[in-house]
């Protein structure tokens, strides 16, 4: 598997490419607004992230966090273009060493490259001129950050958005951080979220405020069941079902009792 698919919508480019193609998250989409990409897709996936860079000039590269989805080819793309990366100051710390990257992650993205890249601004702006307003958004990883182009309405969603309901969550994410992370983007204007994974979301205020509710009901029920006496495990089992294989195969890493045991740290 390669190019999975390449899409438009309203002068925003999408190149979706992965290894597999076996739900969203095992592949990504690099988005491209005039001279300016959002992201670099995995190392793995190179051969077609070049070629599709190749199609126009870049003239910048913004990251938003350092997972190898999302800046394995941060290098690559420097020394192709010349065109240093901009990212938030704890990304850019991240991607100047190496970092443990699970196995499973190796299989389906690669090993992501060390790189440079230049701090995030205060004051940042689109190749085109365009303002952006960027939002820490912790929880999913400690640097992620989403991008609003308020002008347009658009959030270039990182991984806060991905689905409305969540359903497993990895060992190093944390739920409280989310919904606080929601919850602030959500003091914003916008329409569309551009998500790397499901990619383009219309009505994206709407449908971010059904994950945040989703998940506060399933952290209250949770919270509920533990009350009662059940473990962990019996509560996912109930409220979410079987592990599955991805799970599995990811040494739980992966998992709904991971989304569980987090819920149980929500504060109401």
């Amino acid at each position: 598997m390669a190019v999975i698919d390449r899409f438009s919508f309203e002068g925003l480019e999408g190149l979706r490419v992965g290894r597999f193609n076996i739900g969203i998250n095992t592949s990504f989409i690099v988005y491209r607004l005039d001279g300016t990409v959002i992201d670099t897709g995995s190392t793995n996936q190179w051969r077609y992230v070049k070629a599709y860079l190749q199609e126009k000039p870049l003239e910048q590269l913004i990251l938003t966090h350092h997972h190898e989805d999302h800046a394995g080819n941060t290098g690559s793309i420097t020394e192709l273009t010349g065109i240093k990366a901009v990212a938030p100051e704890l990304t850019v710390e991240k991607i100047r060493h190496s970092f443990k990257t699970p196995l499973l992650q190796k299989i389906i993205w690669g090993s992501p490259r060390k790189a440079d890249a230049d701090v995030l601004p205060d004051d940042f702006q689109l190749s085109n001129g365009e303002q952006v307003t960027a939002i820490h958004t912790p929880g999913h990883a400690q640097d992620m950050t989403c991008y609003l182009l308020p002008e347009r309405g658009w959030l270039f969603s990182a991984d806060l958005y991905l689905a409305n309901k969540l359903k497993i969550l990895r060992a190093d994410e944390n739920i409280p951080e989310i919904l606080k992370s929601i919850e602030r983007v959500l003091e914003y204007d916008f329409d569309i979220i551009c998500c790397p994974h499901r990619g383009i979301v219309h009505d994206g205020a709407t449908k971010l405020k059904e994950k945040h509710d989703y998940i506060v009901n399933i952290a209250g029920d949770a919270q509920k069941l533990r009350e009662e006496g059940l473990p962990v495990k019996q509560i996912a089992l109930k409220l979410l079902g079987k592990e599955d294989l991805f799970a599995k195969l990811s040494g739980y890493n992966f998992s709904r009792r991971n989304l569980i045991a987090s819920c149980l740290d929500v504060e109401f």
